[in-house]
């Protein structure tokens, strides 16, 4: 979800274990450094075809939150299928791995045509954007904010840095995408045909964190939680959104996941991004900013700048929520 600088939940936990074991003394010094050594390499938990499959099933759950019909559902899930694949590849690659969002982005433009013209029509940006969510640094921009709002100046700037050439890369692809369009004629739809019903959307949010766990390598044992962190998270925000406008609503969830992650590591003992960061994943405005890269590039300036100012706007009250979480509710240890 964070273009390979997402935080990984099991391995701050397995950290987060052997700094307990060395403050505590059941470890010395000497094993611990084996240890982390061991952590660092320990290969996938989860099977190849699943972790696959989980690229999938999350972009379908997006196609259907981006307001995406059934042909903008299945077009997004066979793309992030295809972006899963290109992804294992590029792992194998350090060259290929640093035009990897570049390629995906592109192959993802073109397979939506293709859908589109072969299959059915369909709206190609919903199914291509759908696809490469899971790429999108949407988590490194807000974690950028976090860090600059406490003044880590550095971090955050080298982290804001690198989700925008992540957000330009991806934007490129959409936007020759989006100039290919008119070679599909009518097939290449501006909205979906027809909405879906609302327990679509339920399904949607009951599979994703599942998909989630296993893309960020969560430990089975954490799924519940995670589960449970997503649901309060996509609800609250839907709540707020209703009452106060979408900034509301992605303050109060980013607080209240802050709240519920600094709790669960406080009473289990267990790192509070274990719950957070897939969490957030549900909250993070980042389609905003390929949108808007795409845009800038198809030369709308004006809707570009808007969609980049509004999702600045969302990054900061995520931002906020968090940092007054930790207020409220301080964390038991910065990890």
């Amino acid at each position: 979800l964070t273009g390979g600088l997402r935080p990984d939940p099991e391995i701050m936990s397995l950290l987060d274990d052997l700094i307990r074991e060395v403050e505590e003394g059941r470890r010395e010094p000497e094993d611990a450094i084996v240890r982390l050594r061991t952590i660092a390499t320990a290969p996938d938990r989860y099977p190849l075809l699943l972790s696959i499959a989980s690229f999938g099933i999350s972009a379908a759950a997006v196609a259907r939150f981006l307001g995406g019909g059934w042909p903008e559902i299945a077009a997004g899930a066979a793309i992030g299928l295809q972006t899963g694949v290109l992804a294992r590849l590029a792992s194998r690659r350090p060259a290929a791995a640093r035009v990897f969002e570049w390629v995906a982005a592109l192959a993802a433009s073109l397979a939506a045509l293709a859908w589109a013209l072969l299959i059915g029509p369909l709206v190609p940006m919903i199914a291509a954007l759908s696809g490469l969510i899971v790429l999108v640094p949407g988590l490194s921009l807000a974690l950028a904010f976090t860090e600059l709002s406490t003044r880590n100046l550095v971090s955050g700037t080298a982290r804001l840095a690198g989700a925008a050439m992540t957000f330009l890369a991806i934007g490129f692809g959409l936007a020759l995408g989006t100039r290919l369009q008119p070679l599909v004629g009518g097939a290449a739809l501006s909205l979906p045909r027809a909405p879906l019903p609302p327990w679509t959307e339920r399904l949607a949010l009951a599979v994703s964190p599942f998909a989630l766990a296993v893309l960020f390598r969560a430990r089975p044992r954490d799924i519940g939680v995670i589960l449970a962190a997503c649901v309060i998270a996509f609800s609250i925000a839907r709540g707020g959104a209703l009452v106060g406008g979408i900034e509301v609503g992605v303050l109060a969830a980013a607080f209240a996941i802050g709240v519920t992650g600094n709790l669960y590591g406080r009473f289990r003992r267990q790192p509070a991004a274990v719950p957070v960061v897939p969490a957030l994943v549900m909250l993070l405005p980042a389609s905003l900013g390929v949108r808007s890269i795409a845009t800038l590039l198809a030369r709308d300036v004006v809707s570009g700048m808007e969609l980049a100012f509004t999702l600045v706007v969302l990054a900061t009250a995520l931002a906020a929520g968090l940092l007054l979480a930790n207020l409220v509710v301080p964390p038991r240890r910065a990890l």
